[in-house]
């Protein structure tokens, strides 16, 4: 990552649709060979910030650069630069592999001698090339996935932007759309990237941006954005029965945060070191039969539960719930 050369630099970024308040503000650069995250519930302005960068949705107000110029009335001319695979397939049912890709390359102006070696060579490297002899509507969830992410690097562009890559899609093909990613990226490829899955993000990103309601609440790298939870204490217990949240836990034990997670587990959280053994018999003499103790080790999920006050589980039914 070169942190000396910003490709992308919003500023001061805002959508309107008419009472409503999309985006509200917000600024962030991206460093040319990072993989930049976006991060943030459903309705946060992740896929509306993405429209707004890629020219299919125009700014209420703000400015837009790509590589030092000013691209915001016009981001049409930026194109050459970018890639953009959509959360959706934006490829032809009827056409094979090979010839999506080319079509997709002929948009971008590129000559039929240099486009039909480029995509043999992406169906290839994504390991599609049997595939790409047949029509994209019996491809998998995953090789549709593989195949719009080879779309959208044709022309080799400078920066990939990436609108929740493996929301939808098998376990396996998840893996091989991630080790795709970070190939991309050393090779030299910019990723600005949402996603509903926090450990990939954790996995994947060199920064990220969490935005709730439009606005940027913390932009940093996961050590940075670590800090916030990296001192915390916790223990999970899992009772054979469901329980409710004992109304004196807090006052027996001062400093601790105690949180539901389900019918049959609860949380304990402190910055100072919890106490297990009187917080067993706490429960114990509730009639509260504890299964199972666990120290749980702080996660980028705890950073963001904190920032956003949104479950990342819950963010990831709702997703994929939209997905059906």
């Amino acid at each position: 990552m070169n942190t000396d050369n910003i490709i992308v630099q919003v500023s001061h970024l805002t959508k309107n649709f008419n009472n409503f308040t999309a985006v509200d503000g917000i600024d962030f650069a991206v460093h040319e060979g990072e993989i930049f995250g976006f991060l943030g519930p459903n309705g946060a302005g992740k896929t509306t910030t993405i429209n707004m960068l890629t020219g299919l949705a125009r700014p209420t107000s703000g400015q837009i650069a790509y590589l030092g110029a000013d691209y915001t009335k016009d981001i049409k001319r930026a194109q050459p630069l970018l890639g953009i695979v959509p959360d959706e397939s934006n490829l032809y049912e009827e056409l094979d592999g090979f010839e999506n890709l080319g079509f997709c390359a002929a948009l971008y102006g590129m000559p039929k001698s240099e486009r039909e070696p480029r995509a043999r060579q992406l169906l290839e490297q994504f390991s599609l090339t049997d595939a790409g002899k047949r029509p994209f509507k019996f491809y998998s969830k995953g090789m549709k996935r593989k195949l719009t992410v080879a779309a959208g690097i044709i022309h080799q562009p400078k920066i990939l932007f990436l609108d929740e890559p493996t929301t939808g899609i098998d376990v396996a093909s998840a893996r091989q759309i991630r080790a795709l990613i970070r190939q991309l990226n050393e090779s030299g490829t910019t990723i600005f990237m949402t996603t509903h899955y926090i450990e990939e993000a954790e996995r994947l990103c060199h920064r990220i941006a969490f935005i709730v309601n439009g606005k940027i609440i913390r932009i940093g790298s996961v050590p940075e954005l670590m800090q916030h939870v990296q001192q915390d204490h916790i223990l999970q217990f899992t009772f054979a029965d469901a329980v409710q949240l004992p109304p004196d836990v807090e006052s027996q034990f001062p400093g601790c945060a105690v949180s539901r997670l389900n019918e049959n587990m609860l949380r304990v959280q402190s910055p100072q070191p919890l106490p297990l053994m009187p917080l067993m018999q706490f429960f114990e003499g509730r009639s509260m039969n504890v299964l199972e103790a666990r120290i749980i080790k702080p996660s980028l999920e705890e950073v963001f539960v904190r920032l956003t006050g949104v479950e990342a589980g819950e963010m990831k039914k709702d997703k994929e719930g939209q997905k059906k």
